[in-house]
């Protein structure tokens, strides 16, 4: 009877081979961005009524807005504008790291267009972005410190003057 049963289940993942893990192939869901809060920190639906705020892992782009603790920072419009552009009504992946949540509750990730492009890292390279690195989250730490050492010498974005 046991033998019978486990015949059975291989003889039915026989038949439908789409239930097994295939190598190398991994679910890749992508999710359309509704709103860019600012240069770092966006919504998504996730298909919740509210959906879901992200904020990008590894950098921090200027404050674009006034809040009861912060100002409009130097080159704050120009982040937010150009992550707008960058991903705005548009579709993302997210890949997280050990951190799943900063301490506001948003969800903390990497993200990538449909193309491959590399948001967080795209940010940084073109100067809208500096690098900030908060463990346990560092997977991608020394990239973005590359890149960004990399724009300030070549005076891209906020480190043109």
């Amino acid at each position: 009877m046991r033998i019978r049963g486990v015949f059975i289940i291989i003889f039915a993942f026989y038949l439908m081979p789409d239930l097994l893990p295939q190598p190398g192939a991994q679910h890749q869901q992508y999710f359309m961005v509704k709103h860019v809060v600012d240069g770092d920190t966006f919504w998504i639906d996730d298909g919740s009524i509210k959906g879901l705020k992200i904020r990008l892992i590894g950098i921090d782009a200027p404050e674009s807005r006034s809040t009861g603790r912060k100002e409009v920072s130097y080159f704050g419009k120009e982040a937010s504008g150009y992550l707008e552009k960058l991903i705005g009504g548009k579709r993302v992946r997210l890949e997280f790291d050990a951190g799943r949540y900063d301490r506001y509750g948003r969800t903390l990730a990497y993200v990538y267009l449909e193309d491959g492009t590399f948001v967080n890292a795209r940010l940084v390279r073109d100067g809208y972005a500096t690098v900030m690195t908060v463990p346990p989250n560092i997977r991608y730490a020394n990239t973005f410190l590359r890149l960004e050492r990399k724009a300030r010498s070549q005076k891209r974005g906020m480190w043109g003057g």
